[in-house]
């Protein structure tokens, strides 16, 4: 009896003791949301400062934003000052010492991969130009395998009690996303060497990694709306040099893109962009599942 009482007693304490919170993620955009559940899993929980239907270089430093910063273990943004407009206020007023630049707690995906169209001379009349160079990195599957791994490497860091899961997690997720990789560039062999036309630089990435060719955007320069007269420049181009479709994102206007295809009958294609930009684009598979899908699509027209 007395053996009994003593165990009851142990297994009580044990069910008293609090298991160990989940690791708290500031995700600044949906793509790095997603990432960070595919390496994190059960042990993080997973917060995204934005969604596929806005634009990230206009969101505002928010109440509900600066307290899911103060109680983040781990920020993981863009970087490359995608979110310059906000996501340094928010880590000011915030306060959270763990998320801070040069702490663990900050994870900048852009910085951790070689980014293309750095300039070498920044001037206000070329638009809104990144000095880091173009941010848009997460539509190239390569540099998200990179990061992928990097990220894993600073969940560890950080949670080094999980580090064997967060391994674990990592090597499936290059599995599949290695397969991936290769069913993609198989799918997308009718893409390559095909000119598009784009409404923004979003799509560099993808584009250099798929093959294509941007022969124009809609913005005359970028972050400047797309005006008549450019556009009507464009119908006039688009007479002598044919694009297979003009691209946008879920957030951008679609009247421009629609004008353009009306009047010259080349495919105006929405793409998901990130996770949630679509039904389909659920996670990142399918982010570029239905990507390759519309494009692919939108040639058989």
């Amino acid at each position: 009896m007395r053996n009994l009482k003593g165990l009851i007693a142990v297994s009580l304490l044990f069910v008293a003791l609090p298991s160990k919170a989940a690791l708290n993620i500031f995700a600044c955009e949906p793509e790095w949301a997603s990432l960070s559940e595919e390496i994190g899993g059960d042990k993080v929980k997973v917060y995204s400062a934005t969604t596929a239907k806005q634009d990230v270089h206009r969101i505002q430093a928010r109440p509900s934003l600066i307290a899911k910063m103060r109680r983040a273990d781990l920020v993981v943004c863009t970087g490359a000052e995608l979110e310059a407009g906000w996501l340094p206020l928010l880590l000011q007023r915030a306060s959270n010492r763990k998320v801070q630049p040069s702490q663990p707690g900050y994870f900048m995906a852009a910085e951790q991969v070689e980014r293309l169209d750095i300039p070498e001379v920044l001037d206000r009349s070329m638009g809104d130009v990144h000095a880091g160079g173009n941010p848009h990195i997460h539509l190239d599957p390569h540099r998200m395998q990179k990061i992928a791994q990097l990220l894993a490497e600073r969940l560890i860091e950080i949670d080094t009690d999980n580090g064997e899961f967060y391994k674990t997690r990592l090597n499936n997720f290059e599995q599949r996303w290695q397969a991936a990789i290769e069913r993609w560039q198989t799918e997308a062999t009718p893409l390559k060497g095909l000119a598009v036309v784009t409404h923004h630089k979003d799509w560099r990435y993808l584009l250099g990694w798929l093959g294509l060719e941007e022969v124009a955007t809609l913005e005359p320069k970028p972050g400047l709306p797309p005006s008549a007269s450019h556009l009507a420049r464009l119908k006039t181009k688009m007479a002598t040099q044919k694009a297979a479709m003009i691209l946008r994102t879920a957030y951008q206007e679609a009247r421009p893109s629609e004008w353009l295809s009306n009047k010259t009958g080349i495919p105006a294609v929405q793409l998901p962009y990130t996770v949630g930009g679509s039904k389909t684009a659920k996670d990142l598979f399918g982010l570029f599942d239905e990507t390759l899908e519309l494009m692919l699509k939108a040639t058989q027209k």
